[in-house]
């Protein structure tokens, strides 16, 4: 046990080590002599380097009303969104519930790791993208062409682009007002006597993770279902093991050839994924 800390702190101080020289590396890279520019004003700064092979420009500036800085600011903002662009856009699709039933089929089938990992997320994936093709279709039609064009405005086109994305959401927690409600009494917006809320009253921040318990709750009821036929092979596997006397055979190593012919002859891929589809569409 010592020595597995050992290690990881060793692992830990190599890792500071490196990012240190890399940061040194940089540091030294950047700092060449420079030579102030002879013409500069209160709204333009440059420093250029003509003494070194290489060099660079630097230049600020401002007008007196931070335009320049606030433009700075939408761009942090705007890569930061860009970065976790991928993970908000599974947290409003329907990636959450196709993936979580496809991980309960493995573990009903006792497969462990058959079908991989990569496998079952390139298939949620592409069973998204099929689902919320409408849905994508829309945003990209009222939102992101005419904001191309110049036609509205970033805000607007983020308005826009949500309503499709938020009706969808709301389609399939509709019937689920006890998740609105609770994060509405959370953040302290809703009423104690209201019930049932019309999308244009919940916001995003409670519409979003209502959506994402609802589409874990859907999922784990599939899960339920899903395992009901293989726990019976279990059972009468290690039923007919233990009338054999044949108690230190562990029963779920004779009975997953037995689930997965099952699986095979009902056709359970195609059953599976006909009817997850179509639990959006109901």
């Amino acid at each position: 046990m010592n020595a597995k800390i050992k290690h990881k702190i060793s692992k830990m101080i190599i890792n500071s080590l490196v990012v240190l020289f890399v940061m040194s590396t940089i540091i030294l890279v950047f700092s060449v002599p420079v030579k102030a520019s002879s013409q500069t004003d209160s709204s333009d700064v440059a420093i250029t380097s003509n003494d070194e092979p290489f060099g660079f420009n630097f230049n600020l500036s401002t007008n007196g009303e931070g335009s320049g800085v606030a433009s700075t600011l939408q761009i942090v903002i705007l890569l930061t969104v860009i970065s976790i662009a991928p993970s908000l856009l599974l947290m409003v699709t329907s990636f959450t519930r196709i993936i979580v039933v496809l991980h309960f089929v493995r573990s009903a089938l006792a497969t462990q790791t058959t079908p991989p990992n990569q496998v079952l997320i390139g298939l949620a994936l592409f069973l998204t993208v099929f689902i919320m093709g409408p849905v994508f279709t829309q945003v990209n039609n009222e939102a992101i062409k005419p904001l191309s064009k110049g036609e509205i405005t970033q805000e607007e086109a983020f308005k826009k682009g949500m309503e499709p994305i938020r009706g969808f959401m709301f389609n399939q927690v509709k019937n689920r007002p006890q998740d609105i409600k609770l994060f509405m009494d959370i953040a302290n917006l809703g009423d104690a006597n209201i019930t049932v809320y019309k999308l244009d009253d919940i916001p995003n921040s409670v519409l979003i993770p209502a959506f994402m318990i609802s589409e874990l709750r859907a999922a784990f009821i599939i899960g339920f279902l899903l395992y009901i036929p293989f726990i019976v092979i279990d059972m009468v596997v290690a039923s007919t093991l233990m009338s054999m006397g044949m108690m230190m055979l562990p029963p779920t190593t004779i009975s997953m050839p037995f689930k997965i012919l099952l699986f095979i002859l009902a056709d359970g891929w195609n059953l599976i994924i006909g009817n997850v589809v179509k639990t959006f569409y109901g």
